[in-house]
C-alpha cells in the first residue's frame, strides 16, 4: 500500500513559477514509478509526467516539455514537479500517483495509488 499527499499549488501568474510536491509512505516507495496528471474543467485527466524508480530517467508531455521538470528524492520519499514560465492553460487540478510500472508510463490506468490533488490557477 503506498499513500501519497500533494502540497504546493497555488495561484501563479502568467509567466511565473511553482513546485508541487508529492509526499509518498509506504514500505517500497522507493521501487514504484510516479507520475504527475492534470485535469483542467470540462477536460480529461492528462498525462503530465513520469519518472522511474530510481530517478534516472523521465519522461514529459510535448505540453509542458521544456517548461516542467519532474524529479524525486527516494531519500525524502517525495516527488517534486517545477513548473516554470506556467501559461493559462496550465490551470487544473495536478495529481501524483504512484505505479508498480518501474520504469514509468504514461497511461493513467498503469498507476495503482493516487493523490487527492492539488490546485493550480495561473491567472494573466
Amino acid at each position: 500500500q503506498v499513500h501519497v499527499v500533494e502540497s504546493g499549488g497555488g495561484v501563479v501568474q502568467a509567466g511565473g513559477s511553482l513546485r508541487l510536491s508529492c509526499a509518498a509512505s509506504g514500505r517500497t516507495v522507493s521501487s514504484y514509478a510516479m507520475g504527475w496528471f492534470r485535469q483542467a474543467p470540462g477536460k480529461e485527466r492528462e498525462f503530465v509526467a513520469t519518472i522511474n524508480w530510481s530517478g534516472n530517467s523521465a519522461v514529459h508531455a510535448d505540453s509542458v516539455k521544456g517548461r516542467f521538470t519532474i524529479s524525486r528524492d527516494n531519500a525524502k520519499n517525495t516527488v517534486y514537479l517545477q513548473m516554470n514560465n506556467v501559461t493559462l492553460e496550465d490551470t487544473a487540478v495536478y495529481y501524483c500517483a504512484a505505479s508498480g510500472y518501474e520504469l514509468g508510463t504514461r497511461n493513467a490506468p498503469e498507476y495503482d495509488y493516487w493523490g487527492q490533488g492539488t490546485q493550480v490557477t495561473v491567472f494573466s
